[in-house]
């Protein structure tokens, strides 16, 4: 216990430092500080209650020690009070475990169809309502930034940003926490509405989930890396909708990292919402290099950095979902394209908190 306690208190003192700051006015006129500033705080603030719950359950036990060398009735209360300061350390334990720091973060969900052409744009647009009916649940906004429809109403690619309404208290309630496991190859089984035989298709569509960037200083970009470019933005099938050069194509030189943006109407803000997914991008690039560079133990053991990697199949003739990375399976598919996405997500979360646990009990072995 000694070990946790000395990892402690450089925590406490974070803690009380970032209450300081959030307490002085300057601070929340710059909104992007003082929400990561709130983040943070969020995140220590469990590891100061678990702290004080052991603190006051040391307090008690020590207590009931001396009523016990007073007067040995009070001995047969000592049990109880030991197995609560043991079950309290064993929750501070739990919560010194490294948790992702940005589980806490609001996202960009980007869709892409991918193979089997329309079916495959029908399914992306299939994903997407599944997300947004999902944040509607959770109480979260939900605004599409970005959208190529296909001809049949389906999407090519679509970019929407989730939003919590405000931070939250605990850092795994977040958006991020929750549909950064969403990331990887979605696979649908299903009677293409264009298959005439009524044979079933196997297609598929790409989720791509990014932490978004609360604070623009916080991702530096050098304006002299950016290449932008204008051009009329088009619709479905490649006919203009707009006859001005309002769509924006922005290449950040150095990543090769490409964002296009076409849904608004004027340029600038069509320019304001590609530096927004660009900066996204370059974090999510950022956190890919160091998650390589981390150790094997501190890496997530269900999110992925692979985007090719297959992570559920969706076969609608069955009703069934199955996660392949969990092993989760139900037959109520339908219920959960309409945003009962919870107990998948859950089925991840367990499996990657359980995962932390083992490692963080190996490295103290």
């Amino acid at each position: 216990m000694s070990e946790d306690l000395a990892a402690v208190e450089p925590l406490l003192a974070e803690h009380a430092e970032i209450e300081r700051a959030l307490a002085d006015p300057s601070v929340h006129a710059d909104a992007g500080r003082a929400r990561t500033l709130g983040r943070r705080y969020a995140e220590l603030g469990r590891v100061v209650h678990a702290f004080r719950a052991w603190q006051a359950a040391e307090g008690d036990l020590a207590a009931g020690r001396e009523l016990a060398e007073a007067d040995e009735a009070f001995a047969e209360e000592l049990p109880a009070l030991e197995a609560a300061r043991e079950s309290a350390a064993e929750d501070l334990r739990r919560v010194l475990v490294p948790t992702d720091p940005d589980d806490a973060r609001d996202v960009i969900l980007e869709v892409k169809a991918g193979e089997g052409g329309e079916e495959s744009a029908l399914f992306a647009g299939d994903l997407l309502r599944m997300y947004l009916r999902y944040a509607e649940r959770q109480g979260w906004s939900a605004q599409i930034i970005s959208a190529t429809e296909s001809d049949l109403g389906g999407y090519k690619d679509v970019s929407v940003a989730i939003k919590a309404k405000g931070v939250p208290q605990d850092p795994s309630e977040g958006v991020w926490a929750h549909l950064k496991y969403e990331g990887g190859v979605h696979r649908v089984q299903r009677v293409p509405v264009t298959e005439s035989q009524g044979r079933i298709h196997t297609s598929a569509a790409g989720v791509l989930v990014l932490p978004e960037v609360d604070d623009p200083g916080e991702v530096e970009i050098d304006a002299n890396d950016l290449r932008i470019d204008v051009y009329r933005s088009s619709g479905p099938g490649g006919q203009s909708v707009n006859t001005t050069d309002s769509a924006v194509r922005i290449t950040h030189v150095p990543t090769g990292i490409v964002v296009s943006m076409q849904n608004e109407k004027s340029q600038l803000q069509n320019r304001e919402q590609a530096m927004r997914v660009l900066r996204a991008r370059l974090l999510a690039a950022r956190q890919e290099e160091a998650d390589a560079a981390a150790s094997e133990q501190r890496r997530s053991q269900v999110r992925t950095v692979d985007r090719s990697e297959r992570i559920r199949t969706y076969n609608y003739p069955e009703n069934r979902i199955a996660d392949h990375r969990t092993g989760y399976k139900a037959y109520n598919l339908d219920h959960v394209l309409d945003g009962d996405l919870g107990p998948v997500i859950a089925s991840a979360v367990e499996m990657d908190e359980a995962a932390r646990l083992a490692a963080a009990a190996s490295g103290r072995a």
